[in-house]
């Protein structure tokens, strides 16, 4: 059989003006990521990214520790299909429907990063409308749009794969989710309690033959446990 990681990209850049741009600790993350396939032995026959930013910065750190190792890493290609959903999108078309029920609401949404505990309520609140269609905003990727980007891409992967390939997807955690829901049949809503989890740069596999895929791993991140720094396990 072989095996898809999906690895979600470092910590990025929360709070800031720019959030597409991985942190310090973010960059640590993919190079300790990369440090530890190495290690592992881990060859990897293609290696695959969406087009934003901080996925393609946590590819090209984690593959030029291999690099170092193994002399050689796959080139980085790039499928948009497994970029992260438009969350601001989703926050605008959403948000001022919300105002009636949480007064500050935008204040808490501004103010994210000094108040992560209730910007993930009402975030959570959000994403819950925007997977269950409560909303009237014909521009507004759906949630089962998204879900029908990142099969394409998966279909992709599948079609050009090989028997007992290694192939590695640096992408997001809303995407990892779509992936659980289509891939286990969890609903959406439970996919998404378990996206919380999701630590940056952790791995979870997809182990495929044909077309035939299941989940063998769901969020190892013990590249970061062993390295004994608690600042190092991210959410965001």
């Amino acid at each position: 059989m072989g095996c898809i990681y999906l690895i979600r990209h470092g910590q990025a850049s929360f709070g800031a003006d720019d959030y597409d741009v991985l942190s310090p600790v973010g960059i640590r993350q993919a190079e300790i990521l990369g440090s530890h396939l190495a290690e592992l032995g881990t060859r990897l026959d293609r290696s695959i990214s969406g087009d934003l930013r901080r996925q393609q910065h946590t590819a090209n750190a984690a593959l030029d520790q291999l690099r170092n190792t193994h002399g050689a890493a796959p080139k980085l290609e790039i499928d948009p299909a497994f970029n992260e959903f438009d969350t601001e999108a989703v926050i605008r078309a959403l948000l001022p429907d919300m105002l009636t029920e949480e007064p500050q609401a935008l204040h808490i949404m501004r103010n994210g990063a000094t108040n992560r505990n209730e910007f993930q309520r009402i975030f959570s609140k959000l994403i819950q409308r925007w997977v269950n269609a409560e909303y009237d905003n014909a521009n507004l990727q759906s949630w089962q749009g998204f879900v029908e980007q990142v099969q394409a891409g998966l279909e992709r992967i599948l079609n050009a794969a090989e028997s007992k390939q290694n192939i590695a997807v640096f992408t997001s955690g809303g995407t990892i989710t779509a992936l659980l829901h289509l891939i286990t049949g969890i609903a959406p809503a439970q996919a998404f309690e378990l996206n919380w989890q999701i630590v940056n740069t952790s791995l979870s596999c997809l182990k495929f033959r044909g077309s035939q895929v299941s989940l063998a791993s769901f969020n190892s991140h013990v590249h970061l446990q062993l390295m004994k720094a608690p600042e190092l396990i991210t959410y965001r």
